[in-house]
Order: structure tokens, then sequence, then C-alpha cells
């Protein structure tokens, strides 16, 4: 028996050396990531006017890195806070950790090169060599094609410095681990014609992270087949809980009945000089999709979008999309 418990004992700590020998690997050694390109970006108005409209519209860098005001319908942007940082994704939201967003005005960014911001926006790895959290979808953004990803940076190269000092991001256990395994080398993309409808719909899903937001996640990873069918939940601190939209062409629980009409008029109803955010009371309906932002995409641009989710297959997924505490209790009586 002694012999029995000797080997147990000699083998649980062989377990734990390996255990914490990888937890230091993966700690130290990683992020493993290219050096940042040595990179001197041309600001010339055709890309600082392209970023600015991705940065708006379409990846709404802006919406996530600037201060939005959750006490009225769709957060939208507090005025003069563009760009400045600070919001928090958070663990009561179900974050594994608090994350901020950093402030990407030039008081901030003054010390960073344009191969450090190219890096970090698409690499997700930052000026430091500290691994980023993905609610920035660097994974997406290094998919995209990278002249785009130039375009950006030029726009926000203009932005106001806005003097904001933002705390720093701080994964959870075990998530304070895992995050080091999360940074890989871009694979950039041409940008599709704007006649190739599909395929160009499918470059502006993946720059907007749709996928992100309308794709169900188990342990932090997607659920792929249900790819776009919505249920990924964001919770906030009155204890409701949003949970996004299946955008399949499903005709019972996705899109599959909407016109492009209706498509199209759905996001520019929030672009509509007479739409005005409405305060929200306690239990009232909630969403976090960034209306007053992409209402401001062209015509053009979700028409592709819209033919894009037309050609993905359709999931029958229903969602709740909105629940209270309230009715959280009802169905548990």
């Amino acid at each position: 028996m002694k012999k029995i418990l000797k080997v147990i004992s000699i083998v649980i700590g062989i377990i734990v050396l390996a255990i914490a020998g990888l937890l230091s690997y993966v700690k130290i050694a990683l992020p493993k990531a290219e050096a940042a390109a040595d990179l001197k970006i041309d600001y010339t108005k055709e890309r600082i006017d392209r970023g600015k409209y991705l940065a708006h519209s379409v990846m709404i860098c802006m919406d996530c890195h600037s201060k939005r005001d959750y006490a009225k319908f769709a957060a939208p942007m507090v005025p003069g806070t563009l760009g400045s940082g600070g919001e928090l994704f958070g663990k009561t939201m179900g974050f594994p950790g608090d994350f901020y967003a950093p402030n990407l005005t030039p008081y901030h960014l003054k010390d960073w090169t344009d191969g450090e911001l190219l890096r970090a926006i698409t690499t997700g790895v930052s000026k430091d060599g500290r691994a980023l959290f993905p609610v920035m979808p660097y994974h997406s953004y290094g998919a995209t094609d990278k002249e785009d990803i130039y375009s950006v940076i030029a726009y926000i190269r203009t932005l106001e410095p806005i003097e904001n000092e933002v705390p720093a991001s701080v994964a959870a256990f075990p998530m304070n681990f895992i995050i080091n395994t999360l940074p890989k080398e871009a694979v950039f993309s041409e940008k599709p014609k704007p006649e190739e409808l599909v395929a160009y719909g499918k470059y502006l899903v993946t720059s907007a992270a749709c996928g992100d937001c309308h794709t169900k996640r188990d342990k932090g990873a997607p659920v792929m087949d249900l790819y776009l069918a919505g249920g990924f939940e964001f919770h906030f601190p009155d204890g409701s809980v949003v949970r996004s939209l299946n955008i399949t062409p499903d005709k019972e629980t996705g899109i599959g009945t909407w016109t492009e009409e209706q498509f199209i008029k759905r996001f520019k109803f929030y672009a509509d000089s007479s739409f005005v955010a409405h305060d929200l009371k306690p239990g009232d309906f909630k969403t976090v999709m960034p209306w007053t932002f992409y209402g401001t995409m062209k015509d053009e641009d979700l028409k592709a979008i819209y033919a894009y989710l037309r050609s993905v297959p359709p999931v029958k997924h229903r969602v709740n999309k909105f629940e209270t505490m309230v009715s959280q209790q009802a169905s548990l009586n």
C-alpha cells in the first residue's frame, strides 16, 4: 500500500509540474507574433475618407472606442467622446474579465507607429507585446483587405486628442492564460468588387464581424452549426439579458421572409434625422446593436450584406431576444 501511495504521489507531482510548466510557457513565451512592420502609411484624403466610413459605419471602431449612453435605446455615442475609449466589457456582461476599450485618439496613440497599430488591429498583439482579448474582432480584421486597415489607421490619426486615461484590462482565470494563445498572424484578402454582390457582402459581414455577435458561443468558442443563427447573450447590470437574433434566411426563426427593402429600411430608420433615442426605464427592452452607427452604412453595402445573408444555409433556431428579471423569475415558477 505504501508503494502504491508513493507511486500515486510521484505521478501527481509529475502532473502538477507538467501543468505548471505549460502555464509558465503560455504566460511567458506567448503570444508569439512577428515584430511590428516598419510601416509609414500615406495619409491621403481618399484613405482618410474611406477609413472614416469604415470606422463609423462598418467596422464601427468608434462605437466601442467612444462612450455609449446605455440609459438611452441603442446606447448612442455620448457627444464629445469620439475615440476616447474607456468602455467596459466586463464580468457583469458575461465576459471572462474586465476589458476596457483603449483611447484611440492621438493623446494615447501618439507614440504608436503605423506598424504597431496594424499588428494590434489585425493580429491582437499590443505595442508592448501583450495579447489582446478579441472584444475587438482582430481575427476578422486580419482577414480583410490590408488597404482597408491602412485607411482606418489614417483616419484614426485625424481624431482630436482627448485626455482620458483608461484602466488596464484584466482577464480572469483561466482566461489570463488562454488569452496568450488567441493572437494569430493576419491572412489578408483582396476586397471583392461591389458588383460581385454576394462575395462583397461576405467581405462586409467579415469586416463588421457580424458573426461574432450573431453566433452563439459555448465556453467562448462559436458554435458553427449555429453560424449567424443568433443566441449570443449580453447581460446588463439590472439582470436583463439581450440575445442576438437569427439572421440566417430561415423563414420561421430567421430573416427568410424579409425583403431587401425591409432589410435596408430597418437600418436606415436609425439614421433618419427624426429618430431620437428614447430614455430607458427599468424593464424596458434594450439592445446593444449599434443602430445609430450601422444606420449610416451605404445602401449599396446593405444590399450586398442582404445578398450574402440570403446565400448562407438557413438555420432553424428560435431566440428569446430579451428577458427581464421578472420574466426570468416567471419562467422558473
